[in-house]
């Protein structure tokens, strides 16, 4: 099994908090897209909607939306999953900064059973085109929408279907959702006769709308093709389905009457049924599926039912039976007294992409990226020096340590001083007072070789002995230093490189000014907000490289002046302990 020394591990610890600390606001933010400043958390509790995709309606109004940090049109919505990855189809009804209201529809996909439902809505990028998808916020089932938000004219449908009326709407500002649509005198909407909306015998269909009644009789939806038909409509009124197949009707009616206000009607046909709902509940069933049904259908009236007096608004059509759930929760999430989503406080982006941050960082030009990488550059190989750095000395001054423990107990002894550090040789491996005592003593065995076994060191020996042990000296402090000149460039070179992002910046700043002649502050503001980020960047890495440098220089002169207090104690004691007496060696070196 490998083992690493422990300055290694420190080094790699170090790094790893390095990346930690740089990494950590991006990977705590969960940031959807950086460019966008702000965002709010919707909430469906559990159980408020079924198991079944469904579009949602968000309702924003002054109460639950800032309109002033959105842009005018709202194309700056963005709806993304309780992940805050994946984004969500969603597209505008209506939305009315000024008014301070906003109809959204949002296709969410309900959470696992017994959780609530969240999911985020982003606002505020000035840079932002319109994101919506009216087609991709329904499922394929979905055959038909009118919303009636375009005022006065044939209903558009919502869908990819492009079942679209095929006569005007007489509409109304102040319906349910926006704007709806209104019936007197007569006046009908006519429905295409399209490949979606052909209803096959036995067929599944979803109708739904909401209605609000002046009169008590009259048709809400119609669909005739022969003696087949399909009517749902108002009969002394309370609401009823009628089915007919080859001329024979069954008819269901609900018992409750609808009053003057709104209310959400729904009919679902599968083979052998026909369910009638009412603001979210069943009120009647027949045991019967729908006939074949080819033909154009009508909204508003019928030539044999009779027409209605009152307004209508959100109309689909599915080619499926949903179920109970769907209803209910349509109906609860439609309706004016809606409670259905809650919204959480809106939260800024904190992250250097958001806020007033994201507007500088976007306004940056080209050239202020390329300083700006050359910085980034300069300042990782700062942090990389400064660690390295920090852990070699930290060795070296534990090594020293360890060292001079054994030269003080080793006395005079310098044989016996060799063999202890030979032993633990992996523990001063980077003690460079052991390298200046090692050269010593290899230069001590060169003279006992020479003088076979006896050692005098005269003034001159001691001399040369000193000026071989200053050399290793020097070289240790060059070791010591190397690589502190990177530091030395990044406190004077980042400012300056800083200063020339800036006013290169500036200058094409002012020339772009020129170029428009439009002298506007709004204009002008974030690009000398940009460029002066070049300036910031500098400083960013001169900053901390001068704060580390001025910590390491210190501690490298210390661990010198160690090398030549050592140096001169260390000759010291071998001159006493090798001088010249009476002609005769004092020491002889050991055979």
């Amino acid at each position: 099994m490998m083992h690493l020394p422990k300055h290694a591990i420190l080094r790699w610890l170090l790094s790893g908090l390095f990346a930690a600390l740089v990494l950590s606001p991006l990977q705590a933010q969960a940031w959807w897209n950086g460019d966008w400043a702000y965002r709010t958390k919707i909430t469906i509790a559990a159980g408020k909607i079924g198991s079944d995709r469904m579009p949602v309606l968000v309702r924003l109004h002054d109460g639950n939306f800032k309109f002033t940090d959105a842009k005018d049109d709202g194309s700056d919505l963005r709806f993304i999953a309780a992940d805050d990855k994946t984004p969500l189809k969603f597209h505008i009804e209506a939305y009315d900064n000024l008014l301070g209201i906003g109809f959204i529809w949002v296709d969410v996909t309900p959470a696992a059973r017994g959780a609530p439902t969240e999911f985020w809505l982003y606002y505020n990028n000035k840079n932002a085109t319109a994101g919506a998808d009216p087609a991709g916020t329904y499922d394929a089932n979905t055959a038909l929408v009118y919303h009636f938000a375009a005022r006065d004219v044939p209903a558009h449908d919502e869908t990819a279907n492009n079942n679209t009326a095929t006569s005007p709407t007489k509409t109304i500002d102040a319906a349910l959702i926006g704007r709806g649509a209104h019936f007197e005198n007569g006046s009908v909407i006519g429905l295409p006769a399209s490949p979606s909306l052909a209803v096959q015998q036995g067929g599944a269909m979803t109708w739904s709308a909401w209605v609000r009644m002046t009169g008590t009789a009259g048709a809400i939806y119609a669909r005739r093709d022969g003696q087949n038909s399909v009517v749902v409509g108002l009969e002394q009124g309370k609401p009823y389905v009628a089915v007919t197949t080859n001329g024979t009707e069954s008819r269901g009616v609900g018992s409750d009457v609808i009053t003057p206000s709104w209310h959400h009607i729904a009919v679902t046909a599968a083979a052998a049924q026909t369910i009638l709902y009412m603001d979210g509940k069943q009120v009647a069933a027949l045991q019967t599926g729908l006939p074949a049904l080819n033909s154009p259908a009508s909204l508003g009236g019928d030539a044999i039912a009779g027409n209605l007096s009152g307004d209508i608004d959100e109309v689909e059509i599915s080619r499926t039976v949903r179920s109970p759930a769907f209803i209910a929760a349509a109906f609860a999430n439609q309706g004016p007294d809606s409670k259905l989503l809650t919204f959480a406080e809106g939260e800024e982006n904190a992250g250097l992409s958001g806020g007033y941050f994201g507007v500088i960082l976007r306004s940056v030009t080209i050239d202020g990226w390329v300083v700006i990488a050359i910085l980034s550059i300069m300042a990782a190989i700062s942090v990389m020096v400064m660690i390295n750095k920090t852990l070699y000395i930290g060795g070296v001054t534990r090594s020293n340590a360890r060292f001079l423990a054994l030269f003080e107990e080793a006395g005079t002894d310098m044989h016996q001083l060799v063999n202890v550090a030979e032993q633990q040789g992996q523990t001063l491996q980077q003690s460079v007072l052991y390298k200046i005592c090692e050269a010593g003593i290899a230069e001590l065995s060169r003279r006992s070789e020479e003088g076979r076994g006896v050692v005098i060191l005269s003034p001159e020996a001691v001399s040369t002995l000193r000026a071989k042990l200053d050399r290793v000296t020097a070289y240790e402090s060059q070791k010591l230093n190397s690589l502190m000149v990177l530091l030395t460039i990044a406190i004077s070179g980042g400012p300056f490189l800083g200063l020339l992002g800036t006013v290169v910046g500036v200058m094409i700043t002012f020339a772009a000014i020129a170029a428009s002649g439009d002298v506007n502050i709004n204009a002008i503001a974030p690009g000398i907000a940009a460029a002066l980020v070049a300036t910031v960047a500098g400083l960013g890495v001169a900053i901390p490289a001068l704060f580390g440098y001025n910590y390491l220089i210190t501690r490298i002169k210390d661990i010198t002046t160690e090398m030549h207090v050592f140096t001169d104690e260390f000759v010291t004691r071998l001159a006493e302990t090798y001088r010249p007496h009476s002609g005769l060696p004092e020491r002889v070196a050991a055979e």
